[in-house]
């Protein structure tokens, strides 16, 4: 990985308009985004290895908003081909192969086009983060291998952390299921999952991160929420400055999001967001309104920790079936991390006493057949929260 570039060292977040992936569009609206960092050659040197990291959560059309749109892949490989790097591609999807689920969403096409090398993150290497969260995590060796990382998030809303972009995306480094496993370890503890997160991404330490926001994600992201118009485009050096940006662009508040809230808690430079300096266009002018985030999940610590335990039902949420959708495919069933699914007499049940509420089923259900059931004194917790 580039070296030259520390993860805290620049807190600029570049803003672009764009309105549609038009491939014209696209490719000039990525130029005027990184034209205030410098252009791409600060960040690619001729001869390099350039890992693109998108969102590739599943196998779901583009327009869906699921995954990182092949357009902006297109724009930023040509960039770096233009550089002179030779360019990568990989990622780890929550269910399929990376080769098909990059087919379904129309990134293969690209691939194949450009003479990208596709890696699939099937081989494992250990690291030791520096944080103190969990000492021993297995990710991708391509990762490794690259002399540089460019994070491509896909602007979502998500069920557990609030919103998935710069920090979140970086999960993807985790091959397969050793993601439910480390849900697992984390439990219901939202706090120890975010910052699992960030020392994550502090020791993978992308070189750029450029964020899909033309069209993003809102309601019950990642996977099955629904598309909205945003009309952006971010780019920045620090992940959590580029964060910081996002939930602003969002009109959000960062107590919303756990990978940031946990930031600022614990110090990490560039998490807040008078911290940042913005730059391009005009923040202002490129906030929508009305933005609709994942239903909340939890209270927050907003009650001692003896009653949310006597209280679990009535104080979270949960996923739920919609039985008219469900097909009983048995996905959810297979990658819950706590295996507390099943399919009785022909119909999906949870045990809600086994289930951690991380939302991995939710997350990677192809029918969007799991809604969010919040319990009643959390729904009365957060009226009064307003």
């Amino acid at each position: 990985m580039n070296k030259n570039i520390t993860i805290h060292g620049d807190r600029r977040v570049s803003l672009q308009a764009l309105a549609s992936y038009d491939p014209g569009q696209v490719k000039n609206a990525l130029i005027n985004l990184l034209a205030p960092l410098g252009g791409i050659s600060p960040f690619v040197k001729p001869g390099q290895k350039v890992l693109l990291k998108p969102n590739l959560l599943a196998g779901k059309p583009a327009e869906r908003a699921v995954t990182t749109h092949p357009a902006l892949i297109r724009g930023v490989a040509e960039l770096v081909q233009d550089a002179g790097a030779e360019v990568w591609l990989g990622d780890s999807p929550g269910m399929g192969s990376a080769e098909s689920v990059a087919r379904k969403c129309g990134i293969m096409a690209v691939v194949e086009e450009l003479g990208i090398a596709f890696k699939s993150f099937d081989k494992p290497v250990a690291i030791r983060p520096q944080g103190k969260t969990f000492q021993r995590l297995e990710i991708a060796a391509d990762l490794l291998a690259a002399d540089v990382v460019i994070n491509l998030p896909k602007l979502k809303t998500h069920q557990m952390m609030g919103l998935t972009c710069a920090v979140k995306n970086m999960f993807g480094a985790v091959i397969g299921l050793r993601k439910p496993q480390l849900h697992l370890k984390a439990g219901s503890d939202k706090a120890l999952f975010a910052l699992m997160l960030l020392e994550l991404c502090e020791q993978l330490a992308p070189t750029l991160t450029i964020v899909d926001a033309v069209v993003g994600m809102q309601g019950d992201g990642p996977g099955s929420g629904d598309p909205v118009q945003i009309g952006a485009l971010l780019a920045g050096v620090n992940p959590l400055s580029v964060d910081a940006a996002a939930i602003a662009l969002l009109g959000m508040n960062a107590d919303q999001v756990w990978t940031q809230k946990l930031a600022m808690e614990t110090g990490r430079l560039g998490s807040r967001f008078e911290e940042i300096e913005l730059c391009g266009a005009d923040l202002k002018n490129l906030r929508i309104n009305e933005f609709r985030p994942a239903k909340n999940t939890g209270i927050n610590g907003s009650m001692p920790v003896f009653l949310e335990h006597l209280l679990k039902q009535a104080l979270t949420a949960r996923p739920e079936p919609r039985h008219q959708i469900c097909t009983r495919c048995g996905i959810c069933v297979e990658l819950c991390p706590p295996n507390a699914m099943r399919i009785d007499d022909n119909r999906l049940a949870i045990d809600t006493q086994k289930c951690i509420r991380c939302f991995c089923c939710q997350e990677l259900c192809p029918q969007g057949a799991l809604q969010t059931r919040q319990g009643w004194l959390l729904k009365i917790s957060r009226h009064f929260q307003r």
